[in-house]
């Protein structure tokens, strides 16, 4: 028959909630087992590390124990390197050393990961972390998973001279280490460097592989991404959920939608159909292939919907011109108790602005600010221009950038260049070509746009004038790209 103590253990251990916690907790005071060992150990440890745990819980309970040992010390640490305040893991580490209390490596393993979650403004700290030179002064570098987690300190830091410095320094370097060293490059957009260490590695996982797709994929990079992916495959690795979401978004990219169908099938085939963020990669990669029925059947399956998901159902819809839906999927996002982010105003006001219907986009403008709180940015204004521009109400987007109260940029006036073309307006394109100039006098796109405007209104001399100017200010015309053929190769076009 079990004591008291191994009942309560046993129940602190099987705990699901902090509510059953504090009646076992009461039970064990009622018994005057709460400072029995184990008893403690087990309500403190679910208090500071369980996913239903509290941790302000566990920072009282700390602190009614009597000179907590190491274990204690690491379960808080542990605790809040997990926590918003991954900070307070370094006050209690200092706390340790000031009460002489021994310190392990899973100790500097949870301060390394509480480190690296931290904002840190020191170059010197960012290159040469304090934590770091701690565990080299007490011979924790000898232990691999302390070196591991001081490798993907520095590579969350994008430092891989300090990464690859620890890497060099381990004893007995494992598929983490070199995964570690691999994402320091990558997080410092370094990909060649990254796909050398990859290259260089003895034994490559699921996390190197998706480390270096993604980084492809991330930097624009998206056929060599689906070319890691397929090598990826044929080489029996299996991916996850980040690797399989990268390739999509790569399938996207390239307008590769029969690799993207491919994809697909695989997801399904292999269990991986419910993960909401897949399916998001995937109505996105179908929409702007302009399979627009392929998204809508994904969405209308999916019994989990993130924000993500609306509003990458809400974009799609704008994008191929179906305003009226865009504003459904809108509604029924709001009956869900789904909020808006600044993502779905901007795709619902490319959706007014591809109907035409500006009064409306001004009232969701300004809807937008007053009713959910969500201050307008460069791209909201860009949006509200092109509206206005598409309408012809050239002088009312004249007025709504001047009195912007944030710095604009040359996009936002470029676009409403582009509408004084289109309406044929000569003065109001002086104007703005003006201020284009400001911004970006190297442009030649601009000056060609006004040429443009000149030629069509037949003032020949100012057209001409237009170019000298071009060619005095060395503004070059930027060259276009287009993709041509099956090999998804780009082709130059100038």
């Amino acid at each position: 028959m079990q004591s008291t103590s191994q009942t309560l253990a046993s129940m602190a251990e099987a705990c699901l909630s902090m509510q059953q916690l504090k009646i076992i907790h009461g039970r064990a005071l009622r018994s005057n087992l709460h400072h029995h060992p184990i008893v403690l150990a087990k309500i403190f440890r679910f208090a500071a590390v369980s996913p239903g745990g509290c941790l302000r819980y566990a920072d009282r309970l700390f602190s009614q124990i009597y000179q907590p040992n190491t274990f204690f010390y690491n379960i808080l640490i542990r605790g809040y390197s997990k926590s918003s305040t991954p900070s307070r893991s370094v006050r209690l580490f200092n706390q340790m050393r000031r009460n002489s209390v021994d310190t392990d490596g899973f100790t500097f393993t949870f301060l390394v990961k509480s480190r690296s979650r931290m904002r840190i403004h020191s170059p010197l700290i960012m290159a040469s972390d304090e934590i770091h030179g701690a565990a080299l002064k007490l011979g924790f570098c000898l232990h691999l998973f302390v070196m591991n987690a001081l490798i993907h300190l520095y590579a969350a830091r994008g430092v891989p001279a300090s990464a690859r410095r620890v890497f060099d320094e381990t004893v007995g370097a494992d598929s983490v280490s070199w995964s570690g060293l691999v994402a320091a490059h990558v997080r410092a957009g370094e990909l060649e460097l990254a796909r050398q260490v990859f290259d260089e590695m003895p034994d490559r996982d699921v996390v190197s592989w998706t480390l270096m797709v993604s980084g492809y994929a991330q930097a624009k990079r998206p056929k060599e991404a689906l070319e890691l992916f397929m090598e990826m495959r044929d080489a029996g690795i299996k991916p996850d959920e980040v690797t399989l979401v990268s390739a999509t978004s790569a399938c996207t990219s390239l307008g590769d939608l029969q690799m993207g169908i491919e994809i697909h099938h695989y997801i399904l085939e292999n269990g991986f159909g419910w993960m909401v963020s897949l399916c998001n990669a995937l109505i996105d990669m179908y929409a702007k292939c302009g399979c627009i029925d392929q998204a809508w059947l994904l969405f209308n399956s999916m019994e989990i919907k993130s924000l993500i998901t609306w509003n990458s159902m809400i974009s799609a819809c704008a994008k191929h011109g179906n305003a009226d839906d865009a504003f459904m999927v809108f509604a029924h996002m709001l009956d869900s108790g789904t909020r808006p982010d600044k993502i779905t105003f901007l795709a619902l006001l490319t959706a007014y602005a591809h109907k035409g219907c500006v009064d409306n986009g001004y009232g969701l403008f300004e809807s937008m600010q007053r009713d959910y709180g969500i201050e307008a940015e460069v791209e909201h204004y860009g949006c509200m221009v092109d509206m206005l521009g598409r309408a012809g109400r050239l002088e009312e987007a004249y007025e709504l950038i001047t009195g912007m109260p944030i710095p604009c940029n040359d996009v936002v006036w470029g676009a409403l260049l582009a509408a004084c073309r289109i309406h044929g307006d000569v003065e109001m394109g002086e104007r703005v070509l003006k201020k284009l100039k400001e911004l970006r006098p190297d442009k030649g796109g601009y000056y060609i746009l006004l040429r443009d405007i000149y030629v069509a209104a037949g003032q020949r001399a100012e057209a001409i004038e237009v170019r000298r100017t071009m060619d005095v200010n060395g503004a070059t015309k930027t060259p276009g790209w287009s993709w041509v053929g099956d090999e998804h190769s780009p082709h130059h076009s100038s």
